[in-house]
């Protein structure tokens, strides 16, 4: 299994550099799929191995998770591109009796379809609709296709209106650790054991401001962002103060 992975990850580096190499030989952008947060922290291990290489990421809005990289440097080639990246709107035909539906749900509905996982982006759950952000060479085939999720019945429509739904405010929440480790904050903010916590980082789960971070007794700086697989993200904002009995009062930002 750790052999697989290992396989996986070389391959998937080396189309990585594979991509910058193309940009830079061609004098042009060019773009990866969708990379989830583990292909994200192997992006910065690979240009590390290739070297300098410009490139920028890109979800669809601010603080997506699921994120197409694009190499080139708009200075150097003297042009800009956008990315190819589109939101779709997934709209129940008679909302008051459609399924209470999950991020899962539209997951599935969309994998149905036949289509890549590099084609799909991060999805949004809204009031019973799905916003999904998708490489805009798929964008037709859903809006033809998807006509239900679940029980309930679906229409698609290109979405050009974010705002309202993009507001994912983080909600500020003070915990209080015997230690400012790593492992030790996040089995407070997740309600871990120590051990669930340390198993975390062990299973490579844990990433810091996109990168993987394995260094369980490490110390976040202020403004870090965690992202954790299977549980969720949070900003670190730091220690406010260490109180009578040696514990630490710590302030993040958690999206829910």
């Amino acid at each position: 299994m750790a052999e697989a992975t290992e396989k996986e990850d070389r391959q998937t580096k080396k189309r990585l550099i594979e991509l910058a190499e193309k940009s830079y030989k061609e004098n042009r952008f060019t773009f990866s799929g969708f990379l989830g947060m583990a292909e994200t922290s192997l992006l910065y291990g690979a240009m590390a191995e290739y070297g300098s290489s410009a490139f920028t990421l890109w979800g669809g809005y601010e603080d997506s998770e699921r994120q197409i990289v694009r190499f080139g440097d708009p200075t150097e080639l003297g042009y800009e591109e956008d990315f190819p990246v589109v939101c779709i709107r997934i709209i129940p035909l008679l909302k008051k009796f459609a399924d209470e539906l999950s991020h899962r749900d539209f997951l599935g509905a969309l994998m149905n379809l036949g289509i890549e996982r590099d084609t799909l982006g991060d999805i949004l759950v809204k009031e019973r609709e799905g916003y999904v952000f998708v490489h805009e060479k798929m964008a037709d085939f859903i809006c033809e296709n998807l006509t239900r999720v679940r029980h309930t019945s679906m229409r698609c429509e290109r979405c050009e209106e974010l705002a309202e739904v993009l507001k994912k405010e983080p909600v500020d929440k003070s915990i209080v650790t015997a230690s400012s480790r790593a492992d030790s904050i996040l089995a407070k903010v997740y309600q871990l054991s120590r051990s669930q916590s340390l198993l975390l980082f062990q299973e490579k789960k844990v990433y810091v401001n996109g990168r993987l971070f394995e260094n369980n007794s490490g110390i976040l700086k202020e403004g870090d962002v965690v992202a954790v697989r299977g549980h969720g993200k949070f900003i670190y904002r730091g220690v406010q103060y260490q109180n009578k009995k040696g514990k630490f009062c710590i302030q993040i930002g958690v999206y829910v």
